[in-house]
């Protein structure tokens, strides 16, 4: 299962593993765009075992939604590569309520993953993917408990940031909980890459991010670690770790906060539960 996509690095990716002979599942918010890329993918790949289940992942309900389909269908999943994201340059809340960048770039991974665990755990060799960025990093003070969601002060690249740097902490967590399990947990930057990504929004952002990707990475030179880490043998029982151009590196020093890691699980657990009260 591909999150994402329909665009980018997400589409890169899932015609890449169907290329090598994968069942890939496709989801995106769009419907049609969904149904396009599954064409498109069998019609390059040759490979008919690629279908789309369209959701829209900023909403709980509806990633609910989603791995309710997907348990209805299959009973394992190998790999779920948790790649869907944005960035808003002005806050604003998603159908739950909550911060649009943290239910979609943090939370969605959260509850997605858990919700698949099972069908994950009953594969032979199940991973489990979570594209990061290194723009983490830019997070220095780690995760801000006290204005998760920027009620207080909002800085669209500083949500993105803390989101990226949850993605990674989430990644740390999970991989402690699958000890003893046939499940590895990875994150990854991709690297800069030129994709519609950032370009959602209007004005002097959405100009700036088009000027960005002029200097950036193909979306195919970007979805090589994505790949890499979906299929590799050579990552094989690795787990709990970050990757960048397909080696495993150092990420920031707050991403290491084991406290914090399991802060951001409860705290998570507890936004998710209120959210579907």
């Amino acid at each position: 299962m591909v999150t994402g996509a329909t665009n980018g690095i997400g589409q890169v990716s899932a015609q890449a593993l169907a290329a090598q002979g994968a069942h890939v599942i496709i989801v995106s918010r769009s419907p049609d765009k969904c149904a396009a890329t599954v064409e498109e993918i069998k019609r390059v790949t040759g490979n008919t075992n690629v279908e789309a289940m369209p959701a829209d992942l900023s909403s709980l309900g509806a990633v609910r939604d989603l791995a309710r389909r997907f348990l209805e269908r299959y009973t394992q999943l190998d790999v779920l590569l948790n790649n869907a994201g944005a960035v808003y340059t002005a806050r604003s809340v998603s159908v739950d309520g909550i911060e649009l960048t943290w239910a979609l770039d943090h939370l969605n991974y959260f509850v997605l993953t858990n919700l698949l665990l099972g069908a994950l755990k009953a594969a032979p060799e199940a991973r489990v993917v979570n594209v990061s960025s290194g723009a983490h990093r830019m997070a220095r003070a780690g995760i801000n408990f006290d204005d998760l969601q920027g009620e207080r002060r909002y800085s669209g690249f500083g949500a993105y940031a803390q989101a990226k740097l949850a993605n990674i902490m989430f990644t740390y967590a999970l991989a402690r909980r699958l000890t003893g399990t046939s499940v590895s947990s990875n994150a990854l930057h991709p690297g800069g890459v030129a994709t519609g990504f950032g370009q959602n929004n209007a004005g002097a952002w959405g100009a700036l991010w088009k000027l960005f990707a002029r200097f950036t990475l193909t979306p195919e030179q970007g979805a090589q670690t994505s790949i890499y880490l979906a299929s590799s043998s050579e990552v094989a029982g690795i787990t709990g770790q970050y990757f960048e151009k397909e080696r495993a590196v150092r990420s920031s020093s707050a991403s290491y906060d084991e406290a914090a890691q399991e802060r951001l699980w409860e705290v998570s657990e507890t936004m998710v539960r209120q959210a579907t009260r």
